[in-house]
């Protein structure tokens, strides 16, 4: 089964870049199969993880960032795959 993990978190105004160094910079132990790092409007950042586990797995997630780096809690989201398509389709 593969579970995908989701971090997203809000910089101070004015901070994406530094949270986003800062996310990229964390590693996880065991890595996962594979991690894709985003940026969005409003200094934000998302982090999704890709690991073949089951869905209560313990796995490994990015923790919070410093409190003064963030506006507020990271949001954390667990999905499990239910399709895949191949591209075009």
């Amino acid at each position: 089964m593969t579970v995908a993990l989701m971090w997203e978190a809000r910089a101070v105004p004015g901070r994406g870049g530094e949270l986003l160094e800062w996310a990229r910079a964390q590693r996880l132990a065991p890595a996962p199969l594979r991690r894709e790092t985003f940026r969005a409007p409003q200094d934000r950042v998302l982090v999704v993880t890709w690991w073949d586990a089951a869905y209560d797995a313990s796995l490994p997630e990015l923790p919070e960032p410093a409190g003064d780096l963030v506006t507020r809690a990271v949001h954390r989201w667990r999905f499990e795959s239910v399709d895949v398509s191949p591209a075009g389709d």
